[in-house]
């Protein structure tokens, strides 16, 4: 198959369909923009399991998204879509960079979901963007920003509860969107511990809490485990449906 783009975690491959890609999940780690790099073992099946379950789940309560089925355990299909090169963050609660940044203490509820966005661009070291920035740059429409945070606010009042319901807090998430060949806006990339924070409210030590990519980052040990855990409670929670 023709490689069209190798990102840090994900591969993506032509099929014989123009409009369908392949997406293929790999083991690789990354933190710190790539400045740490190592592997996860069996992360990719994790990630693209709880992608598929999760991309099916939110798209059968009307969030439109790239995902079309799964066909190997580390594979998803997906509709090819042009990236908007926004990442599009939203966060309940503050924690890593919202705390460096603000003086805010981890763990502080956050009176409403923030949304932020941040220009993807590694080699810039993905900036946070001001409204004014946004325009100058002109990544996307004013009506598309906008469709992206209410998409964004929706999406996080969906997960937020469906975490609740697996004894996980959601703390904040990154999101990335495409437009497909009629210029709507789906939802795509992925949702997991590697682009989610989630505490486990199972634990109460503020490291076993711990259920992402932060076990990796901060040398925490017992990474597949916990991407392991998360798995395991979200298939429980949606059942045989999207399993």
């Amino acid at each position: 198959m023709e490689k069209r783009y190798e990102g840090k975690a994900k591969i993506l491959y032509a099929t014989d369909d123009p409009d369908v890609l392949l997406t293929v999940f790999k083991d690789d780690a990354t933190a710190f923009n790539a400045q740490k790099r190592g592997q996860i073992q069996g992360k990719g099946e994790i990630n693209c399991t709880i992608t598929a379950a999760l991309f099916a789940w939110l798209g059968s309560l009307g969030i439109p998204t790239h995902y079309l089925d799964q066909p190997a355990p580390t594979q998803l299909r997906v509709k090819s879509v042009q990236i908007i090169p926004l990442e599009v963050v939203v966060r309940n609660i503050a924690a890593g960079s919202l705390c460096k940044q603000t003086g805010l203490a981890e763990g502080t509820v956050l009176p409403f979901p923030l949304v932020e966005f941040y220009l993807k661009d590694d080699a810039l070291g993905d900036p946070l963007l001001t409204p004014d920035r946004l325009r100058l740059l002109n990544l996307a429409t004013p009506s598309q920003v906008e469709e992206l945070r209410r998409l964004a606010l929706r999406i996080n009042e969906h997960l937020s509860a469906f975490f609740q319901r697996c004894e996980i807090t959601l703390v904040d998430f990154k999101l990335e969107f495409g437009l497909d060949s009629h210029q709507q806006i789906l939802l795509a990339d992925e949702i997991s511990p590697d682009t989610c924070r989630l505490w486990d409210q199972q634990q109460s030590d503020p490291q076993a809490r711990v259920l992402d990519k932060d076990r990796f980052r901060k040398d925490l040990g017992q990474v597949e485990s916990a991407y392991q855990t998360v798995q395991q409670r979200i298939l429980a929670q949606l059942g045989p449906a999207y399993t």
